[in-house]
């Protein structure tokens, strides 16, 4: 258990904040490029920070603050221009620094003025990968954007799946690290969802863990385990699953296709998840322009009066995991809950983050934090391959990335069977 201020240090994030000084050293996705194709101007939410992103007609992307520096019309409604955003409303215009670079009419009263240098917006550095945009927050000096396997393999096609869930960051982060509810939310509970949709029951036989281990490693846990008639030469315990600290769920294997689960905080209360996943490319499959990379979102259940959500959402990994996450309320109640011997991975998460914040108050980089362009070419992430069934008989997808909802899998193999 937590106390009530160890579960506020844990999961506020704004500006300011143990942890949120923590999240303010990584590069965080925002937007897919995609979303930018028929629009130049979004609204982004991020630790707590409301900003504007755009891309203005040379191509150059801007995350700055949402308000014009002039009389304060928003941004949203900004004109793209060859550089820069101008604001509607009398003309003014900010590059992607957030420096004011026009005054239409105060340089028509006055050619030499130059009150213009003194008006800087708050803006930070954004990048595409993968055909997400990613954005820092933290100071300078920006680190490198990671060149994760998943984010930078060549010679694949990738799509883009995201959420936006009502509850804090943590809760769906320390699911990563409970191997355990996979027998049981995905599996047990699973079949009980299907029994209620009147479809074919799958077997529901458990895979039941008889061992779990967590390991550090180089760019934060690997996830360890042995199922009821498995043992300890399966890739299960042997590669294991990696956790990327400080947010992502790796999944897939390089043969069959890759893929990130993504968590990233908007505030304390709200939780963006993507899901990133990349395929080997087939006969007929062209190279994707990051613009071209499918963007889908994943339905996120309601709640109706009684605390229930409708059964059809939760034929899926996705949904179930979701429904987990915001049934424990915005932020879960961490003072009255009892960790047992299967908590042992939420425990080293924590301990983690505690380090991390730690080391950032001592003015240090966390890790993960990559400022060598020689050591940030590809980072290898091992995951296992030979996963043993979960099952008998009709087998769902272990751990997707929203593959109900995936356009190319769709597209590739009709229906994905659940």
């Amino acid at each position: 258990m937590l106390t009530v201020e160890e579960n506020q240090r844990f999961t506020q994030v704004g500006p300011g904040t143990p942890m949120g000084e923590l999240w303010r050293r990584y590069w965080h996705p925002i937007a897919a490029a995609s979303q930018l194709k028929d629009i130049s101007t979004k609204k982004v939410r991020l630790l707590g920070e409301d900003l504007i992103l755009y891309k203005d007609r040379s191509g150059t992307l801007g995350l700055i603050e949402p308000h014009c520096a002039h009389r304060r019309m928003n941004l949203i409604y900004g004109i793209p221009e060859e550089h820069g955003l101008r604001c509607p409303y009398h003309g003014w215009m900010y590059d992607e620094t957030g420096q004011c670079i026009e005054q239409p009419y105060e340089e028509t009263e006055d050619p030499d003025a130059r009150f213009k240098d003194k008006i800087k917006m708050q803006a930070y550095p954004v990048q595409e990968q993968a055909g997400l945009i990613f954005a820092y927050l933290g100071p300078a000096p920006v680190p490198l954007l990671p060149a994760w396997d998943v984010m930078v393999e060549e010679d694949v096609i990738r799509d883009i799946g995201y959420a936006e869930l009502s509850c804090n960051y943590l809760q769906v982060m320390e699911n990563s690290l409970d191997p355990i509810h996979v027998e049981w939310l995905h599996q047990y509970w699973a079949g009980y969802v299907i029994e209620q949709l009147g479809r074919p029951e799958l077997n529901r036989e458990r895979a039941i863990h008889e061992k779990i281990q967590f390991d550090r490693t180089e760019f934060g846990i690997v996830k360890r385990r042995v199922i009821k008639g498995g043992n300890e030469d399966d890739d299960d315990w042997k590669i294991g699953h990696p956790i990327v600290f400080p947010n992502m769920l790796r999944q897939g294997s390089r043969g069959s296709g890759g893929a990130f689960q993504i968590r990233v905080p908007i505030d304390d209360v709200t939780t963006g998840h993507w899901w990133l996943r990349w395929y080997p490319k087939k006969d007929g499959d062209v190279d994707q322009t990051p613009e071209a990379v499918p963007f889908y979102k994943v339905p996120v259940p309601e709640i109706d009066e009684d605390g229930r959500v409708p059964w059809d959402v939760l034929d899926n990994n996705s949904g179930q995991d979701i429904v987990a996450w915001i049934t424990q309320g915005a932020i879960a109640d961490r003072e009255h809950e009892s960790l047992g011997r299967s908590d042992k991975g939420v425990i080293l998460y924590r301990q983690l983050l505690e380090e991390g914040m730690a080391t950032v108050a001592d003015g240090g980089d966390p890790i993960n934090v990559f400022r060598d362009p020689a050591a940030n070419v590809y980072h290898h992430l091992p995951t296992e391959n030979n996963v043993r069934a979960f099952t008998k008989g009709p087998q769902r997808q272990r751990g997707g990335a929203a593959t109900k909802y995936s356009p190319i899998l769709i597209e590739r193999e009709g229906v994905v069977k659940y």
